[in-house]
């Protein structure tokens, strides 16, 4: 004969948590860029992809959120030695399997070949040995850039935004403008009452009315362009000096300008590329996985890939944003030699990043900085580079530098077309 057990129920604390308020409470963890760690072992792990940080990480939210009950709590006080076997710490591993399950996180074994060591790569860092990693799936970074989006449009007051303005005139599906004779080439967005006017006017009313070409009216619209952008982000040791990170705000503000091109002008291109001793081009997918190094900043690097990257983007606007708060500090000579300074503001070196401001002049792309920092020396040459380019130049902090980023590229008017 078949037994059937019954116990009394015990409600979980946690499951009025959905997938969405664990990762909320994970944010700023995941996206961390190094700040809290020191680069004596830069080379040797990474605590954010290991699943036993991610359950400390998860543990310290809860608690700082003041969502663990006191029991767990007091248990937690009285088992210190023998967490892994408490109940709050089975808990924490059931909430970290439903962001798996759910497709937030993908988690991978422990690393069969303790003696591999795996190649350090610029912009990011190594795991730990023997211990289980995670990676965030495109799911997770898609929410986080909405996540973070949102805040940052909710600072600046908006809720919704179309595409890029300028004052020019064209037929569109939006008819926001008086009508005007067809003409070879036009989007067929008719006004149908200008039109049938026009034949009536020609012959008469009568029935069937006779349509000619010249009486094809159309709607005028706003014009809107596309735009190719690169973002440029300095991943130099500098974004998290002066105990200050720098950094971690200006890959969120990225995310979300990803995550806004994405689902609003799905007609633009954005492109990162990050630069240090060297210049990359990052994946966007990889943005929430980038972190700061012991590098010097290599602007001119920079501008020459984002030049070369633009010049495939056949777009009515084609753009830079650089957001950086060191002096350019490093070249890139003729021979592959890296010629650094850490002052700063080396003539060499100076010269040589003005040239290239110069020649993405001369190939119509504009170069909006944003800069982190405000010394005299770093504000003078911003201040030649926006006059070359005729670009902008924003001084921000880390709390303003989403709205200021933001408002720029969605208040963009296309001056330099006409």
């Amino acid at each position: 004969m078949k037994y059937i057990k019954y116990s009394k129920y015990v409600p979980n604390p946690f499951d009025d948590l959905s997938s969405e308020d664990l990762m909320r409470l994970l944010q700023d963890y995941l996206l961390e860029s190094g700040y809290n760690n020191s680069y004596s072992n830069l080379f040797q792990m990474d605590p954010e992809h290991t699943m036993e940080n991610l359950h400390r990480a998860l543990l310290e939210a809860l608690h700082r959120e003041g969502k663990i009950p006191q029991d767990l709590l007091d248990e937690l006080l009285n088992q210190a030695k023998n967490y892994r076997d408490s109940k709050l710490s089975e808990m924490m591993d059931q909430l970290l399997e439903r962001l798996s399950e759910e497709g937030y996180v993908t988690i991978s074994p422990p690393n069969s070949n303790p003696g591999e060591i795996e190649q350090p790569r610029a912009g990011g860092m190594l795991g730990q040995e023997g211990q289980a990693r995670f990676e965030l799936t495109d799911k997770a970074l898609d929410f986080l850039g909405f996540k973070t989006l949102k805040d940052l449009l909710g600072s600046l007051g908006k809720s919704s935004f179309g595409r890029h303005d300028t004052r020019e005139l064209a037929t569109g599906v939006e008819a926001d403008g008086s009508s005007r004779k067809y003409e070879f080439g036009d989007t067929l967005n008719l006004d149908v009452n200008a039109t049938l006017l026009s034949s009536i006017q020609r012959n008469g009313l009568r029935v069937p009315l006779e349509l000619e070409y010249n009486d094809l009216q159309v709607r005028q619209c706003e014009y809107q362009s596309s735009c190719a952008t690169v973002l440029m982000l300095d991943c130099s040791h500098s974004m998290i000096l002066y105990g200050e990170d720098r950094f971690t705000p200006a890959k969120k503000v990225a995310m979300a300008l990803t995550h806004l091109i994405r689902t609003q002008f799905p007609g633009d291109t954005l492109h990162l590329v990050l630069f240090h001793d060297t210049a990359e081009e990052m994946p966007l997918s990889e943005l929430a996985r980038v972190k700061v190094g012991p590098y010097y900043t290599n602007t001119r690097e920079g501008l020459r890939l984002a030049q070369r990257i633009l010049s495939r983007q056949k777009k009515d606007m084609r753009q830079i944003v650089m957001i950086t708060d060191g002096k350019p500090s490093a070249l890139t000579l003729e021979d592959g030699r890296i010629y650094k300074n850490a002052f700063g503001l080396d003539p060499l070196v100076i010269s040589e990043t003005l040239h290239e401001v110069a020649r993405c002049r001369r190939s119509g792309i504009l170069i909006n900085t944003f800069m982190l920092a405000s010394d005299y020396g770093l504000v003078s040459f911003i201040q030649k580079v926006t006059e070359i380019c005729k670009g902008k130049a924003y001084f921000t902090t880390p709390y303003t530098l989403g709205q200021y980023l933001l408002m720029d590229y969605m208040q963009k008017k296309v001056k330099h077309i006409h």
